[in-house]
């Protein structure tokens, strides 16, 4: 065999094994109840669940458990994904900065005892140009 061969084919046995590595690691978009159809199933692998912060009539967040004091690396929160079901969900780090101000929320974990324990939380926070700022600040050409 000439050693372009055997170079060629290196390179492709370590492409199949990253692909192989990094497959394991994806996980997939569910709502609450597949989250929990599969942690009754056995299946404890990570899933992303999509979301909005349920808020009382003074845009409050309600559900929102954190106190630093007490327990910096315990923060707990109720979210309703994206078929109107409520969850709660446990995150064991710090309260990300922002969250009150976030519009939507995905989060990556697993069911286990009837509560979301995230491993991470991603927050889409409001759009930084109201609609009617950017009407208003049209370019003038003089």
């Amino acid at each position: 065999m000439k050693k372009a061969h055997i170079f060629i084919m290196a390179i492709i046995a370590v492409a199949i094994a990253i692909i192989t590595s990094t497959a394991g690691d994806a996980s997939v978009y569910v709502s609450f109840k597949e989250a929990r159809e599969r942690a009754a199933d056995g299946n404890l692998t990570k899933v992303h669940v999509v979301g909005r912060l349920p808020r009382d009539g003074q845009k409050n967040i309600m559900g929102l458990e954190y106190n630093p004091t007490l327990d910096p690396n315990y923060f707990a929160f109720t979210l309703v994904d994206t078929n109107r079901i409520a969850q709660r969900v446990v995150y064991f780090n710090p309260q990300p900065q922002d969250f009150d101000k976030s519009e939507q929320v995905v989060i990556t974990g697993a069911m286990r005892n009837n509560v979301f324990v995230a491993d991470k939380i991603l927050l889409k926070c409001p759009s930084k140009y109201v609609e009617n700022e950017v009407k208003g600040a049209t370019a003038s050409v003089n």
